[in-house]
């Protein structure tokens, strides 16, 4: 990548990101190397609290302890907790093998201290023994607790914790067989080849806050799914075609989303390697708002992945085209929160 590009997607990432230029040019690309976060394609379980009565606990999930409610922050729905909580999320049948966790939180301004300000583990109780371990996260760092790993904290620079505090924060764990990673926003925090974390139908989740002004945590939305075992190239050659969530735009537009960047590096690497592949684009979404709109959008979503792929991988625009079909051709049911996130993907065929 020619250097001037290089800096101009540097400062494309600092905007989104709401910090300085200065700050993101200091983490550079290596920041961004490390960042190879793919989310599963298969969804297990989602919510992102909008089907939700304000007012009561999130009917999606199971309910242990501590006192936890659906608020309107900003007109969107979250989960808040003022206390010491803990639930459980039904997946319904065991965790695969290959998954991703995703949690999304806003901390307060002033936390209470501690790295437990969200806490996960699999199965339904406190375990922490040498089969099974807790991640903790707070915006001054992370935490493992059990599974042989105590004492492997991570604290965050400061920059990043202030980052990390009244605003949306990215929690996103790769579980590859004992393959662990974690990651918080765009930094890779965690990456250890042998960690146990144990595969129950239920993860079990702790976050807490308090009563006191602008002291309540907030939880934005949950996602788990199966991550596919299938290369990209190998999915074309077998079915034609391979669909991923893992390019993520601004809600209701076409902005590409910093960390589509390892699906769209997948993409690109493909391309690469294989010279005479050919691709279409395929934008989908779900039903929410009129069907002219949603095909709209589609159209311009599959045509701003065509750009970044040429823009900043280099692939010749001849190899690409891109269509949008908006909603529809659903690929589950858009009467459910997970079936909406399902339907939001993009689709690369093989031509």
């Amino acid at each position: 990548m020619k250097l001037g590009r290089w800096r101009c997607f540097v400062a494309f990432l600092a905007a989104v990101a709401s910090i300085p230029p200065v700050a993101s040019a200091r983490q550079g690309s290596k920041v961004w190397d490390t960042y190879d976060f793919v989310p599963g394609s298969k969804v297990i379980f989602y919510t992102d609290f909008s089907e939700d009565r304000v007012g009561n606990f999130a009917r999606g999930l199971k309910y242990k302890s501590g006192t936890m409610d659906v608020v309107e922050r900003d007109g969107v729905k979250v989960l808040r907790a003022t206390d010491r909580s803990e639930f459980l999320i039904p997946l319904g049948r065991k965790l695969p093998d290959r998954f991703t966790l995703e949690i999304d939180v806003i901390a307060a301004q002033e936390p209470p201290a501690g790295y437990d300000l969200v806490a996960f583990e699999g199965g339904p109780e406190l375990e922490r023994g040498d089969a099974s371990t807790e991640i903790n996260w707070a915006p001054t760092g992370a935490m493992l607790i059990g599974g042989g790993m105590n004492g492997n904290d991570a604290a965050f620079p400061e920059e990043m914790q202030s980052i990390l505090r009244g605003q949306v924060a990215h929690i996103r764990v790769l579980m590859d067989g004992t393959y662990f990673k974690l990651y918080v926003n765009e930094r890779r925090v965690y990456n250890i080849p042998v960690l146990p974390f144990r595969r129950d139908a239920v993860i079990r989740i702790f976050f807490k806050g308090t009563e006191e002004p602008n002291q309540a945590t907030y939880l934005t939305s949950i996602r788990v799914a199966e991550s596919a075992t299938d290369v990209l190239y190998d999915a074309l050659t077998a079915r034609g075609r391979w669909a991923t969530q893992g390019i993520r735009f601004e809600t209701g537009k076409s902005d590409l989303k910093p960390e589509s960047r390892p699906v769209l590096k997948e993409i690109a690497g493909a391309l690469k390697q294989h010279a005479d592949l050919k691709i279409l684009i395929e934008g989908h979404t779900d039903n929410v708002g009129t069907a002219a709109s949603n095909l709209t959008l589609s159209k311009a979503r599959a045509a701003a992945v065509k750009v970044a792929l040429v823009s900043e991988f280099g692939i010749e625009a001849g190899r690409i085209s891109t269509d949008g079909f908006g909603d529809t051709k659903p690929a589950a049911p858009n009467t459910t929160a997970a079936g909406r996130a399902q339907n939001r993907r993009v689709e690369v065929v093989k031509q």
